[in-house]
């Protein structure tokens, strides 16, 4: 593993310094090979925190100010105005504060970028399914217009993800979805037997536009199918591996 990160970024965030992280350039071993940054993995200690310091570094703040929450699939969401004592439990944060980055891991889920460079208001939300069906878009979105931003000059990127293709699910799945909106049918194909197929970054988006965002977009990289660039926890159970790295996304005023 060289020590070359690779960083992927969207021109919809610019002039924000954001960064979706790939596993490119860690210092973590085995399963963990790369950039792994969650402190709730079983990686050692110390390479997690390398890791997070060469990302602090790649965005120019210390690793102090890498601000993150404890994530609980839920549709909570913390206003940050400085350093926090401790994580809260929330899936998503937004701040106006110059310095600190926001950041979110995921190992499958949506990371999702938010930006408003008019108002110099950010945001970060990890949206798995459920965070997604329980609105923690919308939620994000709310919490930026309360900084002083504005939906229609808004954008929003989704990092890394797992794709379509790669996300087999069962009916009580299915129906979950179905009961909360029929339309939402079309975010499934056909799979084998009863399973079918979901997107999750099509129903991201879908969430994002009907929310009123200048611009709604997807990186268009799927975690399960690169090993190379990305963990994945759908993969790690597929290969019965005990464990799996995260992924960093964050984005900074």
């Amino acid at each position: 593993m060289t020590m070359t990160m690779d960083i992927l970024t969207h021109d919809a965030l610019n002039p924000f310094r954001h960064g979706f992280f790939t596993r490119k350039g860690g210092a973590s071993s085995g399963i963990f090979t790369g950039l792994n940054c969650g402190h709730g993995s079983s990686d050692q200690t110390e390479a997690v925190a390398i890791n997070r310091e060469r990302v602090a570094s790649a965005l120019g703040v210390s690793a102090g100010s890498l601000i993150g929450v404890h994530q609980i699939h839920s549709a909570e969401v913390v206003t940050v105005t400085g350093p926090l004592m401790a994580p809260m439990r929330a899936d998503a944060m937004v701040t106006a504060e110059p310095g600190l980055a926001l950041t979110i891991l995921t190992a499958d889920c949506q990371p999702v970028l938010f930006a408003d460079q008019n108002a110099g208001v950010i945001g970060a939300a990890h949206a798995g399914w459920r965070g997604a069906l329980s609105g923690i878009l919308e939620a994000t979105l709310d919490a930026m217009v309360a900084l002083g931003a504005r939906r229609r000059d808004t954008v929003a990127v989704i990092g890394p993800t797992i794709s379509q293709k790669a996300y087999e699910v069962g009916p009580e799945f299915v129906d979950e979805f179905l009961m909360e909106d029929p339309s939402y049918s079309r975010f499934f194909a056909g799979g084998k037997g009863d399973r079918a197929m979901f997107d999750l970054p099509a129903f991201g988006l879908h969430r994002l536009r009907t929310a009123g965002v200048a611009r709604a977009e997807w990186t268009r990289h799927c975690t399960y199918s690169d090993p190379d660039l990305f963990f994945s926890y759908r993969r790690s159970v597929h290969r019965h591996e005990a464990d799996y790295g995260r992924l960093m996304s964050a984005i900074r005023i």
